[in-house]
């Protein structure tokens, strides 16, 4: 008689021992965490987390994680006053430090994004310099075209009105086999054509920075406070006290930064933190 291979249970992963009192002699707060092997100054990994014990407790969820941990020797940790400030600073680190497995928050050189020309979408580099509104942060133009040729294919766009083939003088042959609604030939209207594109367009806006100059968000956890600077999302900078964060919001703004929009749009466009615009001197938000 045969018997069937069964899976062998899975041998539950445990914190290696070397590790264990530094993971419970962390702190219960925001902040950001950094692993170092036992040979050199550069971190392994980064990361943030709102209770950085509670995060490190985690971090056995999968074998490339209990990997991470074996190599390990060393836990440092940096207390923020929230939520954001964590994120600012984990992104900076990353940046900064370069660690071997944190891939994602790396310095990217150029952005590229979409804009529309009259009818006609073209790509352009990311920046404020660039009239009219801007859709999309794609790492390439590469990446921004194969995204317009993905939004073509679920809105049946024309790839010639799209400014991605030349203009023939008849039907396009996507409009021949139905992926195409015929705005090439007379079957909608170019305007029609339009409307469809920029309501598609709209879940990739990017939102110009609404201030006139610099601000500072605020955060504070127990003891700690913190004010956040930012010039046209870029990140300036953290600082303890507003008299330090004024001095610093005078500083010439800098080209814009997409990890700083990506995690300050929301609770800057929807209110959703404390701000302090030192243009007007006014705070636009508070909550408790």
């Amino acid at each position: 008689m045969l018997v069937p291979n069964l899976p062998k249970p899975k041998t539950p992963y445990e914190y290696p021992e070397h590790l264990r009192e530094q993971v419970l002699a962390a702190p219960r707060a925001p902040g950001v965490y950094l692993f170092f092997a036992e040979d050199g100054d550069l971190p392994l990994y980064i990361g943030k987390s709102v209770d950085i014990r509670a995060r490190l407790l985690s971090h056995l969820r999968t074998q490339e994680e209990a990997h991470l941990l074996r190599q390990t020797r060393r836990i440092e940790y940096r207390l923020t006053a929230g939520e954001i400030g964590a994120l600012l600073l984990e992104s900076k680190l990353i940046k900064e430090l370069q660690p071997l497995t944190n891939k994602r928050l790396r310095r990217k050189k150029r952005l590229c994004s979409i804009r529309l020309q009259g009818l006609t979408p073209e790509l352009v580099d990311t920046t404020w310099e660039n009239t009219g509104q801007l859709y999309g942060l794609f790492k390439s133009r590469k990446a921004a075209k194969e995204a317009l040729l993905e939004l073509a294919d679920q809105e049946r766009l024309c790839h010639t009105l799209l400014g991605l083939e030349h203009p023939s003088g008849r039907a396009c042959f996507r409009a021949q086999i139905g992926k195409c609604a015929g705005a090439c030939c007379g079957k909608e209207t170019r305007e029609a054509h339009h409307q469809r594109l920029q309501a598609s367009l709209a879940q990739w806006q990017v939102y110009r920075w609404p201030f006139a100059g610099a601000i500072a968000l605020y955060e504070s956890c127990s003891t700690l406070q913190e004010y956040h600077v930012i010039n046209q999302w870029h990140y300036l900078g953290t600082y303890s006290t507003e008299e330090a964060a004024r001095q610093a919001s005078s500083s010439a703004p800098q080209p814009f930064d997409a990890d700083s929009y990506k995690i300050l749009v929301r609770p800057i466009i929807f209110g959703l933190c404390n701000i302090i615009d030192f243009s007007t001197n006014a705070l636009t938000a508070q909550f408790p």
